[in-house]
């Protein structure tokens, strides 16, 4: 195998992937978890029968983080999948890559814009 494709060669079995936000993975992990505390906190809210706009403004409240931590994906995305097809020696593959992860992010947009 020559240098070229070993700078190609697919990632071992029990490598994890390089994804966008692989170097941000622990603070989208504590504020993941800390959003699943909130969203526990409103079903307890619900259960004691607490005024329904008290659990609106809980859930505004986790929804706004959600939309935090999705922006930062897509952020990611764009600054590392897209850079990353862009990256792509070929042409033609390269074009095709960067379509391929344009449409991606413009398809997580519309769905977080729903």
């Amino acid at each position: 195998m020559n240098s070229t494709e070993e700078a190609v060669a697919a990632p071992e079995a029990d490598s994890a992937p390089d994804h966008g936000y692989t170097g941000n993975k622990e603070a989208y992990l504590r504020r993941l978890k800390r959003i699943e505390g909130q969203v526990r906190g409103i079903a307890r809210m619900v259960d004691e029968d607490k005024y329904c706009i008290d659990i609106l403004t809980q859930v505004s409240a986790v929804t706004k983080a959600l939309h935090a931590v999705s922006l930062g994906l897509v952020e990611e995305h764009i600054g590392h999948c897209v850079v990353g097809a862009a990256s792509e020696p070929d042409p033609a593959a390269r074009a095709e890559a960067i379509d391929a992860k344009v449409k991606e992010a413009a398809d997580a947009i519309g769905r977080l814009l729903r």
